[in-house]
Order: C-alpha cells, then sequence, then structure tokens
C-alpha cells in the first residue's frame, strides 16, 4: 500500500498509541490510507473550503482530507485516546487541522468554521442517523454546508436514497431528498475496517439545494411525514387521522388517494400535502 504523505502507516499509528475500537463509541476504523483519500475526493475540491470532520478516530479520513488539498479540517473527536494521533497530523499540516475534543451532538462548530464549509466524516454509528437528521433541518435554509460526504451502515444509506415503493424508503429520504441531491458514491466491505463490522457501509453524498425541491413548511412536512411512517402499514386516512380532522379532504386536495399507504406517496405527494393541511 503507497503513502499519502509521510506519516507512518495507521496500523502503526494505532499500535502506537494502543487504539482499540471501543464498540461503545460506535467506532470501526479504516486502515487504508488510499480508500481514506478515495472518500475525501467524494467530497469534490476542497481547496477553498473548510471541512468538519466528526469522529476522526487515528486521522485516516483526516490524512485524506488534507492530502486531497482541505485548506482547513475541523475535527471533533469524543476518545481522548485519539488525541495525540490526531495531533501528530497536526503538526504534519501546520495550521490546517484544528482539534476539538469533545461530543459533536453537545459541540457548535460553526465559531471554528469560515465559509464555505463541506462536511466530511465516517460517521460512528451510533450517532450517524441523528447527526445527519441535524443536519437535513436546521432552522433556515439553505444551511451553512455546501455538502455532506458521510460514511454509514448501508442500511442507513439506502434509506437516505431509497425511492417509492421500496421498503428503505420512509422518513429519512424525505429529508434528505427534499432539499438535497443524494447518491450513493462508494461501497465497502466490512472486512475494509478494523475491527469489521458486521454489516457493508456506503459513502452517501448530499448536495444541498438553494431552495427545496418543492414548496411545504418544513414543519408540517415533518409531522406529516412522520405520523404517515409512523404507522406505515395502515391507509393514509388512519395513520394521519390525528393531523387534521378533515384529513381525506385534504388528501385528495392534495391529489392523493385516502386509500394509499406512505411508500406510495412521492416526495412531491408529500409536499403537496403538507400545503393542503396547511390552507385555511
Amino acid at each position: 500500500m503507497s503513502q499519502i504523505d509521510t506519516l507512518p502507516p495507521l496500523r502503526d499509528v494505532i499500535n502506537s498509541h494502543e487504539l482499540s475500537a471501543r464498540k461503545s463509541l460506535g467506532q470501526n476504523f479504516l486502515l487504508d490510507l488510499n480508500l481514506t483519500a478515495k472518500i475525501a475526493r467524494q467530497a469534490g475540491d476542497l481547496s477553498a473550503c473548510d471541512v468538519l470532520e466528526i469522529g476522526p478516530g487515528p486521522g485516516g479520513l483526516t490524512r485524506g482530507l488534507l492530502s486531497e488539498g482541505a485548506r482547513r479540517v475541523l475535527a471533533i473527536e469524543k476518545d481522548p485516546r485519539c488525541i495525540p494521533a490526531l495531533q501528530e497530523i497536526a503538526d504534519a499540516y501546520p495550521d490546517r487541522l484544528h482539534i476539538m475534543e469533545g461530543d459533536a451532538l453537545e459541540i457548535d462548530p460553526l465559531a471554528h468554521l469560515t465559509p464555505p464549509i463541506r462536511v466530511a466524516a465516517n460517521l460512528p454509528y451510533n450517532v450517524g442517523t441523528e447527526l445527519l437528521v441535524r443536519w437535513l433541518t436546521p432552522p433556515a435554509w439553505p444551511p451553512y454546508w455546501q455538502s455532506l460526504t458521510l460514511m454509514f451502515q448501508r442500511e442507513v444509506a439506502e434509506r437516505i436514497v431509497a425511492v417509492p415503493g421500496s421498503k428503505a424508503y420512509g422518513r429519512l429520504a424525505i429529508l434528505a431528498q427534499w432539499r438535497a441531491e443524494a447518491s450513493i458514491v462508494l461501497h465497502l466491505p466490512p472486512e475494509a475496517f478494523t475491527p469489521p463490522p458486521k454489516v457493508s457501509s456506503a459513502v452517501v453524498h448530499l448536495k444541498a439545494l438553494e431552495t427545496p425541491k418543492f414548496e411545504a413548511k418544513a414543519a408540517t412536512l415533518s409531522r406529516v411525514v412522520a405520523a404517515a411512517f409512523g404507522q406505515r402499514r395502515k391507509m393514509l386516512r388512519a395513520s394521519l387521522k390525528g393531523v387534521a380532522p378533515d384529513i381525506e379532504d385534504r388528501l385528495r386536495t392534495a391529489g392523493l388517494k385516502p386509500t394509499e399507504r406512505a411508500e406510495q406517496i412521492s416526495l412531491e405527494g408529500f409536499c403537496a400535502l403538507a400545503r393542503a393541511v396547511d390552507a385555511t
């Protein structure tokens, strides 16, 4: 395996710092630096961007982002054992890596980033979906980020890009596809990681749109979608009866059949329904 920089191979870094992956932190380390550089390239040209990375661990993707030309990387790491290894990377890339120790769910990174901003991360499995939902549902749109390039369990990745009629189609697909262009750009087998997880992984790239694809109020759309998929086996007239007392009329106004089920409804259909629910 060729090196992407002058730092030691990741396996040596892990051994020297005794960084065994911890299941409690959702850790699975990528050791192939050529692979981490390939993931970094999926984020596009980073030379004019600050990059937010969550859960860098020993720094495999961090080194990929920096070697691929990221202007600056902000790495937020919860595991204090990883900080010395990350500091070695910071020393090798002067003024281009800022390390913050803490929980990404509790840290506001904006004070430490300069636009344009992109997010790239091999997300810890235990917080990945929650972070994604937060990035997709900010108080105002467009968000602070231009794009998200994120590693998930394959099952989660498929839910993000799912189409109507598929078993994976649900709330996550609606949230992602309403305000962003989402695609799976890379598949990774379990053996790419140390230790190997029990599931395959995939990298998803989401590019923020300036405006949502279809008009709707975010809060109403979220409420309608949550209710519909919360009882996805029921017909819409039953699953949505708590949304409005005259829900059947509003479904018809939106061009939807009350007897349809959530997984049959397109993004455009849900947005039409949200507008119908808000209509006086």
